[in-house]
């Protein structure tokens, strides 16, 4: 399970931030994860406010954790922060303290949007190091919300969504694709989704680059509330467990 949970985090954390948001501060989102069938742990997402080099930013802060038996064999205590300028709604700051099964990652990013830079401070193995980034960079929290701004009355089956995602030292291209629309069930009744596949590389963890699938609400939170993947061993699920001050309403009927 190596690398597991940061990348099921990755595609809670990354389905886009434009002028207008379609969340709010307060707002928390929990996941339940399993694996094969067992309780491997939680996911959440919390949007604060913060000040940061004298602007106002949201402060997003996002946990995972193993527990259970999943806990017993492999330890997660994984650790996001992104600290996203109001003003232009790119990220200024990303923090990544992460403890996965002995591996480990603690490093801050500081964006420098008008260089098309990113400074990288290795806490670990105390390095710094700058790399080129495009202008429209995303760090894996800031995607997330901003993904979340598209119109989901203009989404089409078979449309694209595409992110730049700066993560380690690189920039990743994050593709997802439309696959259409259903009524999904959830622990709190059903709701109208738009079904959506991210594209990921196959091989050491996924069985092939379409073996993950995810459900978001058709309406303007674009809410992930099921995600499941095909590894090459077993299969892992994660569903929407608790939501809290969501800036519209979801309609879930029973």
């Amino acid at each position: 399970m190596k690398k597991l949970f940061i990348l099921i985090i990755a595609f809670l954390f990354s389905f886009s931030i434009a002028n207008a948001q379609n969340f709010k501060t307060g707002e928390f989102l929990k996941y339940r994860l399993h694996y094969t069938g067992l309780n491997a742990g939680f996911a959440t997402l919390e949007v604060k406010d913060a000040k940061y080099d004298n602007k106002n930013h949201f402060r997003i802060v996002g946990k995972g954790r193993s527990s259970g038996a999943v806990r017993a064999f492999y330890k997660v205590e994984d650790l996001y922060e992104s600290y996203i300028d109001k003003s232009t709604m790119k990220p200024s700051k990303f923090i990544r303290d992460i403890y996965e099964g002995g591996y480990t990652r603690n490093q801050i990013y500081y964006f420098d949007h008008a260089r098309k830079q990113v400074k990288v401070d290795d806490l670990k193995h105390k390095k710094v190091s700058y790399e080129s980034i495009p202008f429209d960079a995303q760090d894996l929290l800031s995607a997330f919300y901003s993904m979340r701004n598209v119109d989901h009355s203009k989404l089409k089956t078979g449309d694209y969504i595409n992110e730049n995602i700066f993560l380690g030292d690189e920039t990743y291209k994050f593709r997802l694709k439309v696959l259409g629309r259903e009524v999904k069930k959830t622990k709190f009744g059903k709701v109208n989704t738009i079904k959506i596949r991210p594209y990921v590389q196959s091989g050491r963890v996924f069985k092939e680059s379409e073996s993950v699938t995810m459900w978001v609400t058709d309406d303007q939170n674009l809410v992930p509330v099921h995600i499941k993947a095909s590894l090459v061993v077993g299969s892992l699920n994660a569903e929407l467990y608790e939501y809290k001050n969501l800036k519209y309403p979801v309609k879930f009927t029973k």
